[in-house]
């Protein structure tokens, strides 16, 4: 007799069938099993291993498990799917690690339903089964396949999100060992380029990043079609990127990194890597104190002189007050108009006329300034270092306050 229908919907098909049939089907698993596994094989050769008894093994008991539980919901509807969706997960999971998509496994699937209904149909006709009934077992197989199918897809997706994540730890790894300084040993960074699959190239691009608007959101890893590096969840997030033939024309970097500030450096050698970052991180450090100017997407190499002259902000300030010491007495605006004529005239080495139209302002008072400056300063003008020295801390000075006369008052 029918079984009376349960309330859920997985067991309602089949709560439909008679008890009796899964005594009836329940001797025919073995044979069908291996029906099933022959044909596969047959068919798939992905899956005719025959010295790979492990692997031959886990197809057999995915059949079994399958052909089992589904004649025990024909006498139980309620019978937990529990073991059999560990295993069907499992042979998603082997089909990850097999470097495959889930094409063979679910074409291995329609071999094994389509053998089921054969062999069942054949039952059906041979004790007379009402046609209802024959229906309904075919219906309840391929069911039963759909919900198999669906636990090797969500096994298949776990192993998937398991390796990448891993893969993305290996990769974070691989750009720390990169950006390092020092950079360890060759051999240590190919051996861990071999784990992160990346292939090591010669010249590779750095940049610095700094979220500045978190509205923005991305799917994937930025810059993932040039086989970049990226670490965004660090404290001083960056990337590294592949770069034998230069940095890629086409590479969008505000699409890229939308909402991101970017410094990004010249190609380098790969053993410069973390030079280049450091430099990329001094410039960030720059904008974000205001300054440097922000484009958003910025590039480091435009002015490596700039950058360099404010490497030690303590350091200028120091040779600021051994070099313009004669400005010291002067009133703050005095100074500040004496100190820019002071870096004009050491820029060009003009005349009145030249330094005047740069300063806007009189040639005659221009000359004023300069015999000013003759009688403060004397011989250290006409010295080569001396007038170096002059020149660092003046351009230094303009970039970090925009006047010399609020260092000199420190």
């Amino acid at each position: 007799m029918p079984k009376l229908a349960n309330s859920t919907e997985s067991t309602r098909l089949w709560a439909a069938l008679p008890d009796n049939l899964a005594t009836l089907l329940r001797p025919e698993i073995p044979s069908l099993a291996t029906q099933i596994l022959t044909e596969i094989q047959r068919q798939i050769p992905e899956y005719a291993r025959p010295l790979d008894q492990h692997y031959v093994h886990a197809i057999r008991r995915g059949i079994e498990e399958a052909l089992t539980r589904f004649v025990d919901r024909i006498a139980d509807p309620s019978t937990p799917l529990r073991r059999c969706a560990e295993v069907h997960r499992a042979l998603g999971k082997a089909e990850m690690r097999e470097g495959r998509s889930l094409d063979s496994l679910q074409a291995a699937y329609r071999i094994g339903a389509r053998l089921a209904w054969r062999r069942v149909a054949g039952i059906g006709e041979r004790i007379r089964l009402a046609p209802r009934t024959t229906l309904l077992l075919g219906e309840a197989i391929f069911a039963h396949i759909d919900e198999l199918t669906a636990l090797s897809v969500e096994g298949y997706a776990a192993a998937q999100a398991r390796a990448a994540g891993t893969l993305a730890r290996r990769r974070r790894r691989l750009l720390e060992l990169l950006v390092s300084e020092p950079q360890p040993a060759q051999r240590t960074i190919e051996e861990s380029a071999v784990t992160a699959q990346w292939r090591v190239p010669r010249q590779v691009t750095v940049a610095a990043l700094e979220q500045y608007d978190e509205t923005h959101s991305r799917t994937g890893t930025p810059l993932s079609r040039w086989n970049a590096l990226v670490d965004l969840e660090c404290v001083e997030p960056h990337v590294l990127l592949p770069s034998d033939h230069g940095e890629p024309d086409e590479i969008d970097w505000e699409t890229e990194l939308a909402g991101w500030r970017v410094v990004v450096g010249s190609p380098v050698a790969l053993d410069q890597a973390g030079k280049s970052l450091r430099w990329c991180r001094r410039m960030m450090g720059l904008i974000r104190s205001g300054v440097w100017p922000d484009q958003h997407i910025n590039r480091c190499h435009e002015d490596l002189s700039s950058i360099l002259l404010l490497q030690d902000e303590h350091l200028i300030r120091e040779l600021a007050r051994q070099r313009l010491a004669p400005l010291n007495g002067l009133r703050p605006k005095q100074r500040t108009r004496l100190a820019a004529t002071l870096l004009s005239w050491l820029q060009t080495r003009g005349g009145a006329p030249e330094i005047a139209q740069r300063l806007r302002v009189h040639p005659q008072t221009v000359r004023y300034r300069l015999r000013q400056l003759e009688e403060l300063f004397g011989e250290a003008l006409h010295d080569p270092e001396s007038r170096f020295d002059m020149e660092i801390v003046l351009r230094a000075s303009n970039m970090l306050s925009g006047d010399t006369a609020d260092w000199l008052a420190d």
